[in-house]
């Protein structure tokens, strides 16, 4: 099943609807970090508000498919973590690291736009890089 990524400008928004498994999860990381590349997007959201229920290898997943963004230049949002899922997330010790993760979408397409502007105003040094 491939999850839907659709553009707005600059920035991939994408919200994960329904239950994946494996080969799902991993066919979404492939997908976004190859529409990164190719339609250099500088942001991403993911929407995870209808998940109730993260496994670690999705939580795994999820959190190195950002990491990857990063390294690819691109800023990550994930949003719409549901209490439960964020509690079951820290009792198996996969809490989102180097994530930044708001409420719900707004607060998400909100926040992207925020550093995509912070980056326009950020000086240009030498061997400056993207990563944050």
């Amino acid at each position: 099943m491939r999850i839907p990524i659709l553009r707005l400008g600059d920035i991939l928004l994408t919200s994960i609807q329904v239950d994946l498994i494996d080969e799902d999860i991993l066919q979404f990381q492939h997908d976004v970090l190859t529409m990164i590349k190719n339609r250099d997007a500088q942001g991403v959201v993911i929407d995870i508000t209808s998940m109730e229920v993260v496994d670690s290898f999705m939580a795994r997943v999820i959190n190195d498919t950002a990491n990857m963004a990063r390294l690819l230049g691109a800023e990550v949002v994930v949003c719409g973590i549901q209490p439960s899922v964020a509690l079951t997330l820290v009792e198996m010790g996969r809490g989102l690291i180097g994530v930044t993760s708001t409420f719900n979408l707004e607060q998400g397409l909100r926040e992207i736009e925020r550093r995509l502007a912070a980056r326009l105003l950020r000086p240009v040094t030498d061997g400056d890089s993207n990563a944050t």
